[in-house]
Order: C-alpha cells, then structure tokens, then sequence
C-alpha cells in the first residue's frame, strides 16, 4: 500500500518556462543538467540516489584505495549553484508518453513530475546472463552498496583466514575470483592481488597473505578484447607477472557460498573453492528501457537497451531522449565518454528547440580511447591509432581520472590517497563492517515495504511479512 501519487509543486509551471526532466544522476544526466545551467528551462534531476556515482573508480573502494566520498560527491551539491535546477530522490517506476509525465517513488512516497522534454539517462546495473541468484554469492561492482560490501567481504577474508587452523579453509579464504576480463574485472583482480602481495604482506602472523589465489575468469579467448589483441596480450602477461591467474575459455555454471563451478572449452566441468567471488561480467539496461519500448512501441534489445533515432530520440516522440548504456545506436559502447557526449548532445537539442533554431546534425560518438590499470604503475591505453602501456600509460590514467572526479575537494583527496597507496603500502580506507558485507541480504529478507515503515516514511505503507527472494544467507 503506497500514500496516492503527489503533483510536483507548482514551482516550475509558475515561470512559463519549458520543464525538462532527467531520469538519472550518472554521466549521462549529470552533464545534460550542467549543459542546460543557462537555457530558459527548469531542470529536474530525478536519481534512485542521492549522489553521483564515478562508477569507473568503484574497485578502488572496494579495495580500500578510496573513500566512497570521493567518487560519489552528492548530486544537490554539484548542482548547488545552478538556479534552475532541483534534484529529487526517488526511484521512476512509470512514464506517461501521452501525459507526459514521470512518476517517482521514495519510502511509499509517489510523485508525479510533468515534462515538455524528457532526458532518460538510468543507466545499467550488471547482468548474470540469466542466473540471478549468483548475485547472493558473487556481487556486482555498479553502486557504492556493492563496493562496500566486497571490500568487507575481501578484507574480511584474510581476517577469519587468521583465526582458521584447516589448511583447506584457509585456501578458501584467500582464493579470490573475479568473473570477466574487461576492464573492470582486470582492474578489479590487479588490485586484490597488489593488496595481498604489497599493503597486507606483513601485517598477520598466522598466514601469509602473498599465498593468495587471484583468478580471473573469462568465457572469452582474450583479456580486453576492446583494446585489441596486442594490449590484451600484454595485460594478461602483466597480470600473470603480478600474481593473478588467467583461466580464458571458462563459462561459470554455478555460484554457491562455498566456491564457483566452471566449464572449460573442452566441455570439462570443475570446481574453484573460494569464499570471495566478483561479478564483472556483463550489464543490463535500467527496466525503464523496456516499459518505454512498451509505451511508444522501440525496439528493445536482449540487454534491455532501447533502439533510438540518430538524433538520440524515440520515434514519434521527439520530446524523449535516451542517452547513455540505455540506448541502443550504431552498436556503441557503455562507457562513461557515450553517456557523457550523449547528455551535452540531447541538452543542445533543447535548447535549440526552445530557441526555435534548427536541430543539430545526427549524433556522432567522439571516440577519446579506452584505458584500464593493471597495477601499480602500469596500464594500457587504447587511443586508435596511438597505444599505450605500462608506465606512460599509468601516468595517462591518473590525469584522466582526475580530471572526471567531480569537485575539487574530492581531487586532492584522491590525489593524497594516490600517493599513499601506490608510493607507499598503505591504503587508508580499510574499514568495513559486518553490517555492510551483510546488509544487502538481510534488507531483501525483510522485503519490501520495510524501509518505509523504518525510516520516516508514510505510516501506513504495510511491512512485508515474508522473504521474498528465497535466498540463502551467503
């Protein structure tokens, strides 16, 4: 039971001004709404977080070389200074091309936010090709929720591997595997086997953290396929140097509490025992993709992406633009540079649709490159024609990451932490709790409605009285 829906306060229609509404706080709709900072509109920004996630730099969180402060700066802060636009939390739940208008929910709380223009930017969160309930044992690496709950999970591994005395429990406790050989599974399996071999090495007494297993799984023949065969074989030879084993060709078929089953190119099945597994393989457009191509008749794809014009429009809705890893074009990556030229490019739109100027050319992605870290002081970087590995190509990484983190605040925090981690064998963000590793399951346990009765939401939204989801507790 939900309060009935709220009519966004009449604020917006009071100006006379065009009210154009972001669905998402991620690259994509964050610089849309700087774009539009001096366009006679009123922006709403509508986020299922409060923060805006600098969602490439998410392992190092989860390997305690930042604060999640520093990669997710809060969205109302950013925008403070932007007049015309409001933020809102909430969760969008339904769109109505006809009315046009966005429904939002938060704690049993339902809004409704009319538009003239609509920028739906929601992201994707990650895909187990079907097997959702790997999920439970094997998180994903797409929210700070995730981030913090690995970094209690991989800390916390090498913490019980102390109190252990059974010599195949503790292998347990330290192998570590990490699903898929992109970027964020190599720069995610660098890490861990860094933080074994380098900030823990001397800090137990019982084990040995250097005994560590990393494996880095892959049901492809190449590590980053994206950069090419030649920086794809150098990464998989850096992580082998760095003490991280990559199994190429291995299918996962089964994720339990205990380890993680895989299948072989030659069709053999075997099982890894590891209490630490990672989710980096694959993404799955927002929902919102599908109930748009339901409501104005786009295709949609098998990840849940939505087929748009060229000029990054629904057909027969020119008022809708979807940017980012939700839209399907030109068969386009789900990289933070296509949200972000997405967003500037549907922004610009609007504003020459509200000037009465004639609409820009056809959208065309910028390709800027690709780069991933391998480890301390060494990474690949992919500029097309031009390639780069190893140091350079670290020092390349770190410029560019700088320059994204929003704030700068923020950039001479991570800065400080940069130096620390990779100069140094400290790392300082190194706390986690066992509310955070376990949170998740219990919230999902309680079901839904919980929240809502808990934390100041409407009184008469019914608690749920059983476990919806039917899961073990890992």
């Amino acid at each position: 039971m939900t309060t009935s829906p709220t009519r966004l306060p009449a604020a917006h229609e009071t100006t006379g001004r065009p009210r154009v509404v972001i669905i998402g706080s991620g690259f994509g709709g964050l610089f849309a709404a700087k774009a539009l900072a001096k366009a006679p509109v009123d922006v709403t920004v509508i986020g299922k977080t409060a923060h805006h996630l600098f969602q490439p730099l998410l392992y190092q969180v989860a390997t305690g070389i930042l604060s999640e402060g520093e990669i997710a700066p809060a969205t109302r802060e950013v925008l403070r200074k932007q007049q015309n636009a409001t933020t809102v939390l909430g969760e969008v739940t339904d769109i109505d091309v006809d009315a046009r208008t966005v429904t939002s929910q938060i704690l049993g709380r339902a809004t409704v936010h009319p538009y003239d223009e609509l920028i739906v930017a929601a992201g994707a969160g990650q895909s187990y090709f079907g097997n959702d309930h790997f999920a439970e044992f094997a998180p994903g690496m797409k929210s700070i929720d995730d981030a913090l709950e690995l970094r209690g999970r991989i800390f916390g591994a090498f913490e019980l591997a102390e109190l252990a005395t059974d010599p195949a429990e503790i292998d347990r406790l330290l192998t570590f595997v990490v699903v898929g050989a992109g970027p964020t599974g190599v720069e995610m399996a660098g890490q861990i086997s860094e933080l074994a071999r380098r900030t823990l090495r001397r800090d137990f007494r019982r084990i040995d953290p250097t005994t560590a297993r990393v494996i880095l799984l892959d049901a492809a023949p190449a590590v980053l396929p994206s950069f090419g065969e030649k920086l794809g074989e150098r990464a998989r030879r850096q992580l082998t140097a760095g003490g991280v084993e990559v199994q190429l060709g291995a299918m996962v078929t089964n994720v339990d509490a205990d380890g993680i089953e895989v299948k072989d190119a030659d069709g053999q099945v075997r099982r890894i025992d590891a209490a630490t597994k990672i989710w980096a393989a694959g993404v799955q457009a927002s929902s919102l993709g599908r109930l748009l191509g339901e409501k104005t008749g786009a295709e949609v794809d098998r990840a849940g992406r939505i087929s748009v014009q060229p000029d990054l429009t629904l057909p027969g809705h020119p008022e809708i633009h979807v940017v980012g890893d939700m839209m399907a074009l030109d068969r386009l990556p789900g990289v933070a540079q296509v949200a972000i030229q997405g967003g500037r490019y549907a922004a610009e739109a609007i504003k020459r649709r509200v000037a009465g100027k004639q609409p820009q050319a056809p959208f065309h992605y910028k390709d800027k490159g690709s780069m991933a870290t391998i480890s301390r002081f060494h990474a690949v970087v992919d500029l097309g024609t031009l390639k780069f590995e190893g140091f350079t190509a670290w020092v390349m990484w770190l410029a560019l990451h700088l320059l994204y983190i929003v704030g700068f605040r923020s950039r001479f925090t991570a800065a400080v932490n940069w130096l620390v981690s990779f100069l140094g064998r400290g790392r300082s963000q190194r706390v986690a709790t066992q509310q955070q590793v376990y949170g998740r399951l219990a919230l999902e346990a309680l079901g839904a409605g919980w929240e809502a009765t808990k934390t100041g939401g409407p009184k008469n939204v019914d608690p749920a009285g059983e476990d919806m989801t039917n899961r073990e507790s890992a």
